[in-house]
């Protein structure tokens, strides 16, 4: 373990070096997230998966450049040039930027005007120039670098050999680089121009076709559409400064006193910035605004999965799943309470009178005889419609009709783990059953899912597929762990989510299921094939097991500590399970007993709020929706009109609502509050019912813009003196003149009104 990477991560999170080592040594010893923060508190300092997860993706980020180091050492010297002063350097550089930039002079590299220039001998004559001594007179040095022979017609020739030698080592030193690297952070714009002539093919990037904007404001949402209407040839995209401010940069760092080399220098740094070092940098800035572009949208797609994964469960009831569709009907399929495919069929609601009636009398006999008590509609083509018509069924028992988010079934019912399921069935049977098992238990069936294809995610083609996949995986894994899992009837993969399993061992772990029956125990699952003590450590804690004769074994006390338990039910005179239905005997336990060397406050403290609610599912209670009645189509929206919606999706400038129309309305993030919101998620989550009111609607662009505004503003709270004196100071991009003058166009993305005027709260 490096000690030096633990220090460097307990400064950047401002923990304890013991924490980050502790954490670092679980997570080497195999230790997944979701147990370390949940089993391991003691050894971590109760640190949470937020934090753990910085600490594992750190220390990866830091032995990638560790390992870059070496290979930078060894390669210069084996060129016999790593002096002492360079190796300090390189090994005290702290990021992968800095290491490439001492890197670069030493770096191989294809023939330049500089190399040609030193083949014709020219150097010398470079570093007299470069040196600007006072009694140097360029034009005349340079005559005796004339020569015909090696290429070198005239001194002219001598002097322009000279600058590009002293342009590439301008361009290559490691000071001048970050300088200018710094001038494009702080004053770079975005310039973003439609190229001549695809007006009319790039129509969806109109906002763009004229758009700039500072670099240290643009938001990833902006950056990632420009990049993509460029990547697609609508767009040209450029970051631009000041080119001769930018010029005194460099002046400023090579430059001596005045003399007879002054104006051969000058020239150099020119050819320099513009021929060598500007691309360069832009090209370093584009990319780097691009990875923060990048973690800024895989962390809102991350958090709108958490969301929707963790949506509210019906819990198991014996569901009526309809698919809507007009011309080819309503597929139909009946599940159990536990999800199982009891009944398969097709319905013509929607194709005349009698085909309607018939379809009424299907479903009103399929409700009475599979005992249903709920319907799953999905919200896709003719969702309304099949709901009003539903609705409109005299059932003679009471069913709840639920709309029910489609997104990702069709990529389900089509997928590997669909044909496994239900090989003899069609992709519409298995897209209903989706639709079915999505409203009994959201997680359980969306794991099945690839989170891209759920329909959370922003941009999610355009960011690092791997970063994202991690990112994603994270989510999927902590919710499926927060949760639980019943051992008995998970599917191969939910329990592939399960800390310490994956793939293999839940294959594994549901073929001994379906040879052996169902586990009695949570040991039980040790006579699996190839799950071992360390398997079993980090997963059972997690796995659920509904009817077990251990009652800790429901629950999500682990295995290592029933004896723990045990000892508590001991000392208060009850069984374990008295000891989890009564209260009054949970009060007796005085915790401090049960402190050992292992085991502190933090694990006792788990275990006690667990006794009291064992199994507890950590998600909120299900509550029925119903979208406005008459309110089925883009068409009869109006402004004005205060509507129910379900928050669909959540982005970086606002979110999008569905209020049953087939087109999800924006509410842009300046229509959430009457006061300045920077994040959508400080008002919203995915899957939130809200009601809202209609600003605006264009049928031909199905363009809804809605708002959550209601009543009146708030008085808006100022600050004091001393509050407004001490405010962080963010530095201010390049100050507007004649030259730059602000070109005051609207935010692409605010479709709803002017700026908001941010008031401090």
């Amino acid at each position: 373990m490096n000690a030096l990477h633990i220090q460097k991560i307990a400064l950047e999170l401002g923990i304890g070096a013991h924490q980050v080592l502790a954490t670092a040594e679980l997570l080497e010893e195999g230790g997944t997230v979701p147990f370390i923060s949940r089993y391991r508190k003691e050894k971590t300092g109760s640190l949470d998966e937020v934090a753990i997860t910085v600490i594992r993706d750190r220390l990866a980020q830091l032995k990638e450049l560790d390992a870059r180091r070496d290979t930078i050492l060894k390669t210069i010297s084996d060129q016999g040039k790593l002096s002492d002063e360079l190796k300090a350097r390189i090994e005290a550089a702290e990021t992968l930027t800095v290491l490439e930039d001492l890197y670069l002079p030493y770096k191989p590299k294809r023939r330049t005007r500089a190399t040609i220039a030193k083949e014709k001998g020219l150097e010398p004559l470079a570093v007299l120039v470069f040196e600007q001594k006072a009694d140097l007179n360029p034009v005349t040095e340079a005559h005796a670098y004339v020569d015909a022979e090696k290429g070198v017609a005239n001194v002219d020739e001598a002097l322009a050999g000279a600058r590009d030698i002293i342009a590439e080592w301008i361009t290559e030193d490691a000071q001048a680089r970050e300088r200018i690297r710094e001038f494009y952070t702080a004053q770079g714009i975005y310039e973003c121009k439609v190229i001549k002539g695809k007006e009319q093919d790039g129509f969806k990037y109109e906002n763009y076709f004229d758009w700039s904007e500072p670099v240290t404001k643009s938001p990833s949402h902006r950056i990632l559409a420009m990049r993509r209407g460029e990547k697609e040839g609508f767009l040209r995209l450029r970051i631009t400064v000041t080119e001769q401010e930018a010029v005194y940069v460099l002046e400023a760092l090579f430059l001596k006193e005045a003399c007879a080399s002054t104006d051969q220098v000058k020239a150099a740094i020119a050819d320099a910035y513009k021929r060598l070092l500007a691309p360069s940098i832009e090209t370093e800035i584009r990319l780097a605004s691009k990875k923060k572009a990048e973690v800024e949208a895989i962390a809102v797609f991350a958090e709108n999965l958490r969301q929707l994964l963790l949506a509210s469960p019906l819990g198991q009831k014996r569901v009526l799943a309809l698919d809507p569709g007009f011309r080819t009907g309503c597929k139909v399929v009946c599940l159990d309470r536990q999800g199982k495919l009891l009944h398969d069929d097709v319905v013509y609601p929607h194709s005349g009178a009698g085909a309607a009636a018939t379809a009424a009398e299907t479903v009103k006999s399929l409700v009475e005889r599979f005992e249903i008590e709920a319907i799953a509609i999905g919200n896709g083509t003719a969702s309304r419609e099949t709901e009003a018509f539903v609705k409109k069924i005299e059932l003679t028992r009471k069913v709840a009709v639920v709309m029910v988010n489609e997104s990702g079934a069709s990529v389900y019912s089509a997928s590997d783990v669909a044909r496994e399921e239900f090989p003899d069935k069609d992709v519409t049977v298995r897209g209903a059953v989706s639709i079915g098992r999505r409203l009994t238990d959201p997680l359980a069936e969306l794991v099945k899912i690839d989170p891209k294809s759920i329909g959370v995610g922003q941009y999610q083609h355009d960011v690092d597929q791997s970063q994202l996949k991690q990112g994603l995986d994270d989510v999927v894994i902590s919710c499926v762990n927060s949760v639980g899992v019943e051992l008995n009837t998970a599917s191969k993969q939910l329990l592939t989510y399960v800390s310490g399993l994956g793939p293999q061992l839940a294959q594994n772990i549901v073929a001994y299921r379906n040879e052996n029956g169902a586990f009695s125990s949570r040991k039980a699952i040790c006579e699996v094939p190839r799950l071992g003590a360390k398997a079993f450590e980090q997963a059972a804690g997690f796995l659920r097991i509904r009817d077990a004769a251990n009652p800790l074994d429901r629950s999500a006390v682990h295995p290592e500590r029933y004896a723990i338990v045990d000892a508590m039910a001991a000392d208060v005179g009850c069984t374990v399970a008295e000891l989890m239905t009564d209260g009054t005997k949970r009060q007796k336990i005085q915790l401090d007993k049960y402190v050992t060397e292992d085991v502190g406050l933090p694990t006792l403290n788990d275990i006690m709020a667990e006794l009291a609610k064992p199994g507890r599912d950590p998600r909120q209670q299900f509550e029925m929706f119903e979208f406005a009645e008459g309110i089925e189509k883009i068409e009869h929206v109006q402004p004005g009109m205060t509507l129910p919606g379900i928050v669909t999706n959540i982005t970086a400038f606002g979110a999008f609502v569905d209020i049953g129309v087939h087109q999800d309305g924006l509410v842009h993030v300046s229509e959430m509050s009457h006061h300045y919101i920077k994040d959508p998620n400080e008002v919203v989550k995915v899957h939130q019912k809200v009601t809202v009111t209609v600003k605006d609607v264009d049928v031909v662009k199905k363009r809804i813009s809605l708002s959550m505004k209601v009543g009146k503003p708030e008085p808006a709270r100022t600050r004091s003196v001393n509050q407004t004196l001490n405010k962080p100071v963010t530095p201010k991009a390049r100050p507007v003149s004649k030259k730059n003058p602000p070109k005051p166009r609207k935010d692409p993305n605010e479709p709803l009104g002017d700026r908001l005027q941010i008031i401090w709260n």
